[in-house]
């Protein structure tokens, strides 16, 4: 850090709790979560790459219906609520779909940030879980946060 200051930079650094190897655990346990609340006939696919050649990214899960497909993001800290509304976009257009669930970790951060999210979003968590429940698409897009 001290070589970056006599230089002007400013150096960032960040700590990982060393119990748990994967940085991602706490997203996978999210995910985890909402796939305990699905009907149990709807398929659940997790890492689904896009359809396009070489694009490299992936939905984090993907939610089969009988005749219906529908993509999840799961988010578990929110810093940019406007960088996560392009991403998002970027992703449903990309992807082939009109819609998608964003799964978001419930923590008192996250709740502040979900209000500027509401407008591409508008189903909220108990209509998509009374859907998902169900077996139905919830046929627009939504934040479920578990």
């Amino acid at each position: 850090m001290c070589i970056g200051a006599t230089v002007g930079l400013e150096v960032a650094i960040r700590a990982y709790p060393r119990s748990d190897p994967l940085r991602d655990a706490g997203q996978a346990r999210l995910l985890g979560r909402l796939h305990g609340e699905l009907h149990p006939r709807l398929g659940w696919q997790q890492e689904v790459p896009f359809p396009s050649r070489g694009d490299p990214r992936a939905w984090d899960a993907l939610i089969r219906g009988e005749r219906w497909q529908l993509p999840v993001e799961a988010e578990t800290a929110i810093t940019d609520g406007q960088a996560l509304e392009r991403k998002l976009a970027l992703k449903i257009r990309d992807g082939g779909f009109d819609h998608l669930i964003l799964l978001v970790a419930d923590t008192r951060r996250n709740r502040a940030a979900i209000p500027a999210l509401r407008v591409p979003f508008p189903l909220r968590t108990r209509q998509v879980l009374a859907a998902l429940r169900e077996g139905r698409d919830p046929g627009a897009s939504g934040i479920v946060m578990l």
